[in-house]
């Protein structure tokens, strides 16, 4: 497989659930902001929404750290109402519930299922310019966790404003950074 990482989002129009609404998602729509693009099976489904409330409990958090939350699956915009209807759960959510049901974004971005018709769990933070910096693709038997994804975005965040440095493992706000150079080779 081909990395997607340092690539454009591929255009797309979509129609999303938002705000108890409907309402129209494009490529265009990401710009200007960090995105984070949450993709997952599918609505009425068993970890799914296990995935969406933490993500709905980290919401605030990210828009604050100026960064959109997109959930993504290959239901119907209508789906996803029904299912926000139906469930406290998901009723938590306040970000857009984007439907893609003839799977192009999906695919475009290599996380469609031929077999089963579903997108698989995969997680993608886009750039203000709407370039991918981090992929990740997971099985669908194991969630994700928000907070890590939230960890992500700031370190994402971090190196594109802080050119040559570079955040290790668990870095945080505040941690210490490095900046590669002869000096630390075999010294880390």
């Amino acid at each position: 497989m081909q990395t997607i990482i340092g690539q454009k989002v591929p255009e797309f129009k979509l129609q999303a659930y938002h705000n108890n609404g409907f309402k129209e998602v494009t490529d265009q729509s990401l710009k200007g902001k960090w995105t984070v693009l949450f993709f997952y099976p599918a609505d009425f489904t068993f970890v799914c929404p296990t995935e969406l409330s933490d993500m709905a409990d980290k919401y605030a958090e990210l828009q604050a750290a100026n960064t959109e939350v997109y959930s993504v699956s290959t239901d119907t915009h209508f789906v996803h109402k029904a299912w926000w209807d139906a469930s406290e759960t998901i009723k938590k959510i306040k970000f857009p519930m984007l439907a893609d049901p003839a799977g192009k974004l999906s695919r475009a971005l290599g996380t469609y299922l031929e077999d089963a018709g579903l997108a698989t769990r995969a997680t993608f933070i886009v750039d203000p310019e709407g370039v991918i910096q981090m992929a990740e693709y997971n099985t669908n038997a194991i969630g994700r966790n928000a907070e890590e994804i939230v960890r992500m975005v700031q370190a994402a965040q971090f190196v594109a404003a802080n050119d040559g440095l570079v955040c290790p493992a668990k870095w945080k706000p505040g941690s210490a950074t490095l900046k590669p150079g002869l000096d630390l080779i075999g010294k880390i």
